[in-house]
């Protein structure tokens, strides 16, 4: 049985263009080290997976599920985190002129750019322990529904709610530039947010928003 292999998604950009939002130590550290090894891990749990299901070894299907939900998920989050981050010098950082219509849906949502942003960070402040801070769309048949939600660890968001921007608030995205100082980072990233692929997903279909990894997404 063939099993894809994934691989470390190309970035769009210099592992020290986002500073000093995030420095390029932590960059080197979360991209090479912490994000490779979701991929090393999750390809060895979906070739033991494959051999299981060939075998028909359903008890060895079963333990290898949260080895898989587990790493799928922290591969998905941060390509998706890493694709929603541009330098300032790009322009895409400007939520008015980079997304016009996700812009006006905020507005409308909110009331204004400054509460949701307050929101956004209150809510990604107010983790305990690891996971993330979503800015998710929930389609409906009168149009997409904006809200701000949070998942654990490296769970994707809630069934039916599409990511547009993420913010990963696990220790390794921060620590080694801002320490404890959570508050300080999540007030930082807002500068190298990138707008433009958030007016993309919010625009967009499942498709566009976890491109190639649809399938996998929708295995978790």
């Amino acid at each position: 049985m063939t099993v894809e292999k994934h691989a470390l998604p190309k970035l769009p950009y210099a592992l020290n263009a986002l500073e000093p939002s995030i420095s390029g130590q932590i960059m080197d550290l979360h991209y090479n080290r912490h994000h490779q090894t979701y991929i090393t891990n999750l390809n060895n749990a979906l070739t033991t997976h494959a051999e299981a299901l060939s075998t028909g070894n359903l008890i060895k299907q079963l333990e290898l599920q949260p080895a898989i939900k587990f790493n799928a998920g922290g591969h998905i989050n941060h390509t998706l985190f890493w694709e929603g981050l541009t330098p300032v010098s790009s322009g895409d950082s400007d939520l008015g002129k980079a997304a016009p219509n996700l812009h006006q849906a905020i507005v409308q949502r909110w009331g204004s750019v400054e509460a949701f942003r307050a929101a956004w960070e209150a809510t990604a402040l107010g983790i305990q322990g690891s996971g993330w801070a979503w800015l998710v769309k929930s389609p409906a048949k009168d149009g997409s529904t904006l809200e701000i939600t949070t998942s654990k660890d490296q769970d994707l968001p809630a069934t039916g709610k599409l990511a547009i921007l993420g913010i990963d608030m696990w220790e390794h995205a921060y620590y080694l530039q801002y320490w404890n100082n959570k508050k300080d980072y999540v007030n930082k990233i807002w500068d190298v947010l990138n707008w433009k692929t958030a007016e993309k997903r919010y625009l967009g279909d499942v498709r566009a928003i976890y491109g190639d990894l649809a399938g996998l997404a929708s295995r978790l």
